[in-house]
């Protein structure tokens, strides 16, 4: 992937960058979080900016098919914005079950990734339809069906599986756990989760501060990076889309990605993320997920260099 600078080259000021949270099949809430997005940026700038999509597209909201489709016609309603659509755990798991990721090369076979789980085999209740015996771990845990149904300690019963994939089966009209979900998914929807980028990274975007205007690298990626880990060795990783590994920890990691690394908090960086349930936003690290994929949570996004917050559930009046 090639590294970009973000300037609005015909008149010299930041070009507007918008990173938007997980989605999860609500596609009223994407609906109603686009055209505010409209109402607050100023039409020259929303038809330029740069629109970065942190992953989860799919699963626990009713609508997955319809937010695909509303994604996959961006492009040719915007053709002057950027679009970045990064991977989220959800829909790597959702593309392993298609069977549309890369294979992981070097003799490797996916089923290999699966020893390191698979005392997690019975409990998770593993996909063991057709199409498993060379399917990415992910893939068999998206479909499969868990023996224990409800999720301690907040009492919430599990949608199909421990992905909540069942609501994104019926949006294609099949039960979950279908292998019919394979052939019901279109072509285009299959492109377009193959296609999906596990990391973004752009050389110049401004944010602003206390201190006026601050020009910045920015890494785009859905859980964020590892502070143990070298990043650079990271980022080589997740822009091979080195399917070989059974749990993309960048994708689907919690404390292990919280923060910057140490690595990079001596050149300005921002890390943009969502996936983990929550709003969160310190100097430069922003974690754009305040639905977690919950009805009753709205899907935000945030505007740069402003660092305005924009979500779905935002008035008429929100900018008095």
């Amino acid at each position: 992937m090639q590294k970009n600078e973000v300037s609005d080259s015909g008149t010299g000021k930041p070009r507007v960058v918008i990173c938007i949270g997980d989605i999860h099949g609500f596609y009223s809430k994407l609906q109603n979080l686009w055209s505010n997005l409209q109402k607050v940026i100023l039409p020259e700038d929303f038809t330029s900016a740069l629109v970065i999509f942190l992953g989860d597209y799919c699963d626990r909201g009713p609508h997955t098919k319809e937010v695909i489709d509303f994604l996959i016609n961006l492009p040719s309603a915007y053709p002057n914005q950027k679009h970045v659509f990064l991977s989220g755990n959800h829909d790597l798991a959702f593309a392993a079950f298609l069977r549309v990721l890369p294979e992981p090369g070097n003799g490797v076979s996916f089923e290999e990734g699966w020893k390191a789980y698979e005392e997690n085999e019975d409990n998770e209740g593993w996909y063991k339809g057709f199409g498993y015996e060379n399917m990415h771990l992910q893939g068999r845990r998206w479909a499969g069906s868990p023996k224990v149904r409800i999720i301690p300690p907040i009492k919430t019963e599990i949608k199909g599986s421990i992905y909540d994939a069942a609501p994104t089966f019926e949006s294609y009209g099949v039960p979950h756990g279908s292998s019919d979900l394979m052939n019901a998914v279109p072509d285009e929807h299959k492109k377009f989760l193959a296609d999906l980028v596990w990391v973004h990274e752009e050389e110049d975007v401004c944010i602003e501060n206390e201190e006026g205007i601050q020009h910045c690298k920015l890494i785009a990626v859905h859980a964020g990076l590892e502070k143990a880990k070298n990043v650079e060795e990271q980022l080589k990783c997740l822009k091979a889309k080195d399917t070989s590994i059974p749990k993309v920890e960048s994708l689907s990691g919690r404390k292990n990605v919280w923060d910057i690394p140490q690595e990079l908090q001596g050149k300005p960086t921002i890390v943009v993320s969502g996936h983990h349930g929550k709003l969160h936003i310190d100097g430069l690290r922003l974690i754009i997920d305040e639905s977690g994929g919950l009805e009753n949570n709205p899907v935000a996004a945030i505007i740069l260099p402003s660092q305005k917050l924009v979500r779905d559930t935002d008035t008429d009046n929100m900018n008095k």
